[in-house]
């Protein structure tokens, strides 16, 4: 029996799952909403964290065997300081957080890599130039989930997949050479490997008993992977969730500075990805703006399905939080192209909908033009269970996409990567192929092909033409931030 624990940016979840893969049961617990006046600042508390976590295992542990092992994934890059004795010594800045924008700059001259704010190295380095007296007293720069395997186990990792990733961490050269203390960043330990095992601190922190194998699930998109079997080339990962990522199984790398090109899991293929900054995210954006918080998710897709396709050629720019690939600008921001008196909340919701497939498209078309074609897309997450978004991607990015039957990704992935280190399985590729099961498909459907290459057009050309703008709306939100906060 195999404990799986993915921790997301809103909630955690967890399964057990049995000796033939099969899931036992399932548990989640909703993460409070971190404050986000500051447009750029999303920062993330530890202990609600541990807290879900308790909570999880508490349910799917109670008057059950030992499992086996616990796996451990979870969202990032996200990085939190601890002190010697494994405590949170600041909120974690998230995946989400930009403010080290010029860290970043100083990362990527050092490094001569393209290094994004939102990666771990610029984090750290904001911490030794904004925070010092935290950044004297850490022991440990941790990721989410080594965060919570640090709780269990008392062992300080970094999930590393392999060569090619270092960008996205760090190399002791880039370290030194930005004048911080490498002691300061863990070792690196491999995808599914033995972390070490449960303390006796474990029961009380997070309802495990003590002596359990702890296996290092990593980055939940390396989870994802691994738990919708894109194990061979041209299958894609779409993990639709607060974010968007895509991760493409390729027989080959590409050098195309817009993408992440990295080994994949499974040797020797790459794994070629972008991410979309928001995407659920610009969903609960607009529940709220709207005045339908009270209202559940399928209510507000149902509305949008409703309107037409194409929202009556209303066009909506996803970049709430600055923009990952294909653009990499952190001072993109969002906008409605083409509002009219005659669009209402329900073309709306269906232009935010939209923005979500129209910026895969972005990432796909992209990686077609690199060599690495994506043949069809394996959707998880939260919003892979509605069929109307299901159907948008599949008409705007004209790819098939399918959904596994098992829509918690990450927990199976997890599982995956536990028999596999228990040698049930000779790897996570022969795990995976065994254990994900494909339900419904949606394909393509070729009246629409014309409408939604018109609009991706204009979609992309909002972002060049209003490009120029977000510097300057940035500098006036931030002055006049300060100067409310003076007043």
């Amino acid at each position: 029996m195999i404990l799986s624990i993915d921790i997301g940016t809103s909630r955690v979840k967890g399964g057990i799952f049995g000796q033939r893969g099969e899931c036992l049961a399932t548990a989640s617990a909703e993460l409070p909403a971190a404050g986000r006046d500051d447009p750029i600042a999303h920062t993330a508390d530890p202990a609600c964290w541990m807290a879900a976590v308790k909570t999880v295992d508490s349910i799917l542990l109670a008057g059950r065997l030992r499992p086996e092992c616990v796996v451990v994934s979870g969202n990032g890059p996200t990085l939190i300081p601890v002190d010697v004795d494994g405590s949170a010594l600041h909120p974690a800045l998230t995946w989400m957080d930009r403010r080290p924008a010029p860290e970043a700059s100083d990362a990527s001259e050092a490094s001569g890599e393209r290094i994004d704010a939102s990666f771990y190295l610029p984090k750290a380095l904001w911490f030794a130039r904004h925070r010092p007296a935290i950044y004297a007293r850490t022991d440990a720069f941790l990721a989410c989930p080594e965060y919570v395997i640090r709780q269990l186990s008392g062992e300080s990792v970094t999930v590393f997949a392999g060569e090619g990733y270092e960008p996205l961490y760090w190399r002791n050269e880039w370290i030194e050479a930005l004048g911080m203390d490498p002691g300061k960043f863990p070792r690196f330990v491999e995808p599914g490997s033995l972390a070490g095992r449960t303390g006796a601190a474990a029961l009380e922190a997070a309802a495990i008993p003590e002596g359990i194998p702890v296996v290092a699930g990593g980055p939940d998109f390396l989870a994802a992977i691994v738990g919708t079997a894109t194990t061979r080339p041209g299958r894609a990962c779409d993990r639709a969730g607060t974010s968007e990522g895509i991760n493409l199984c390729s027989s080959h790398p590409v050098h195309d500075p817009r993408l992440l090109s990295m080994p994949h899991v499974v040797r020797p293929h790459a794994n070629i990805s972008g991410a979309v900054s928001t995407s659920g995210g610009a969903l609960e954006w607009f529940r709220k703006a709207s005045g339908l918080s009270d209202r559940p998710y399928d209510e507000l897709i149902d509305l949008a399905a409703a309107s037409v396709p194409g929202a009556g050629g209303l066009v909506f720019l996803p970049y709430l939080a600055g923009e990952r690939a294909p653009i990499w600008d952190t001072e993109a921001r969002g906008a409605f192209i083409g509002l009219g008196l005659s669009h209402g909340r329900a073309e709306m919701a269906r232009a935010v909908l939209e923005a979500t497939a129209f910026a895969m498209r972005d990432i796909i078309e992209v990686m077609d033009g690199a060599g690495a074609p994506v043949e069809e897309l394996r959707v998880t997450g939260k919003p892979g269970s509605s069929a109307a978004w299901n159907q948008i991607k599949a008409d705007i990015t004209g790819r098939p996409i399918v959904v596994p039957r098992f829509g918690e990704a990450e927990l199976l992935g997890g599982a995956c990567m536990g028999f596999a280190a228990l040698g049930r399985f000779a790897g996570m590729a022969e795990a995976a192929e065994a254990l994900v099961r494909l339900g419904p498909r949606f394909e393509p459907r070729a009246g629409l092909a014309g409408l939604y290459d018109g609009l991706f057009a204009v979609y992309r050309e909002s972002y060049e033409a209003l490009r120029p703008l977000f510097p300057r709306l940035g500098s006036i939100s931030r002055a006049s931030d300060f100067a409310g906060a003076k007043a």
